[in-house]
């Protein structure tokens, strides 16, 4: 069997986190408009940064969305009874570049979006930031109460 049946309210929070992450990477990556000025429920000054650095922009959600990939990993790691093959961050890294690139791919079909090759970059090292902070969170909770 390659799946517990029961999973713990820590997983499925992690799972609903990770889905609601996700959810806005796609909402956002598939605006009609990239420049966010229709999207008057986000304060000014986010909506102006956003628009300066547009690339910069595409890292920022990833970085949860690592997280949560090195949380569900840590958490659910007694999951899987089959051995990986490859590091989990290297999974977590090619989990987040197909959400990256289903989100840059759907813009092909949206007028006035274009795919760009460096929010696939960015998108790869929010993702990556997100997993170096849960390491180091993980590790620092590991000094301080062990």
């Amino acid at each position: 069997m390659f799946f517990q049946k029961k999973y713990t309210s820590k997983q499925k929070s992690i799972v609903f986190a990770f889905l609601l992450c996700v959810a806005a990477i796609f909402y956002y990556s598939w605006l009609p408009n990239p420049r966010l000025e229709t999207e008057t429920y986000l304060p000014l000054w986010l909506r102006n940064w956003s628009n300066t650095y547009f690339n910069l922009r595409t890292a920022i959600p990833f970085i949860p969305l690592g997280y949560l990939l090195s949380a569900w990993t840590s958490v659910s790691s007694s999951l899987f009874s089959v051995k990986w093959r490859f590091p989990l961050w290297i999974n977590n890294t090619l989990i987040a570049t197909i959400i990256i690139c289903l989100a840059e791919g759907g813009q092909f079909f949206i007028k006035n979006r274009s795919p760009d090759c460096l929010d696939l970059v960015f998108g790869i090292l929010g993702s990556t930031c997100g997993t170096i902070i849960h390491y180091c969170i993980k590790k620092f909770n590991q000094i301080i109460f062990h």
